[in-house]
């Protein structure tokens, strides 16, 4: 008898089973296609063909395409917010402003490094919903940015209100446009250059 929690594997046209954590699998198979080949990449069936596992195997965890996309799209924001606090500022920030520099620019610098899975976040339809936005790990690094600002006596309290949606609209702005727009003819210095004008004109406008 077939224990219940082990996963069916195809291996030349026979079929056995083994033990293993087959959704995380899954899903880092998916963020292997979407890296290189965005959101368009994924598909469920060729997920489960690297992983060595057949169709029904992978739909046992995750009945859609779409369900996979959202569990692969969690994964990509967890990265993002990593690398906006990378810069070593979110440990001992010499401000709040500095804070929320880095915050910004590592948002913008991870959809120059990472194309293919700034797509999925945010160009598959993973961002319709601001409430599930609101709840990414991203949009949490930039809160806590502009709360500290609002504790060091940086911003005022009725600035800080709303305040997430302004500063998130220039930094995404910006990342379009690198990456589909007209900046995206732009040399990479310069395109750092112009990233951190617009990141500090957003913060000089905040605290004005």
């Amino acid at each position: 008898m077939v224990d219940a929690g082990a996963e069916e594997v195809v291996d030349g046209g026979r079929t056995r089973y083994h033990h293993g954590d087959l959704p995380a699998a899954l899903i880092a198979a998916g963020l292997e296609l979407t890296r290189t080949g965005g959101p368009d990449a994924l598909s469920l069936r060729e997920i489960a063909r690297r992983v060595g596992v057949s169709p029904n195997a992978a739909y046992r965890h995750f009945a859609s395409r779409d369900a996979i996309l959202a569990a692969v799209s969690r994964e990509i924001e967890a990265a993002m917010a990593a690398r906006m606090v990378d810069s070593g500022a979110l440990n001992s920030p010499a401000s709040g402003r500095d804070l929320l520099r880095a915050v910004g620019m590592g948002y913008i610098e991870f959809a120059l490094a990472e194309p293919g899975w700034f797509a999925v976040a945010f160009f598959s339809g993973m961002d319709d919903d601001p409430a599930r936005v609101e709840s990414s790990p991203a949009y949490g690094a930039l809160a806590y940015a502009l709360d500290t600002m609002v504790s060091g006596g940086e911003l005022e309290p009725a600035r800080r209100a709303q305040a997430q949606w302004p500063c998130w609209a220039a930094v995404h702005g910006f990342a379009e446009l690198a990456l589909v727009g007209p900046l995206r003819f732009v040399e990479r210095d310069e395109l750092t250059v112009l990233a951190r004008r617009t990141v500090d004109t957003v913060i000089e406008g905040l605290c004005r």
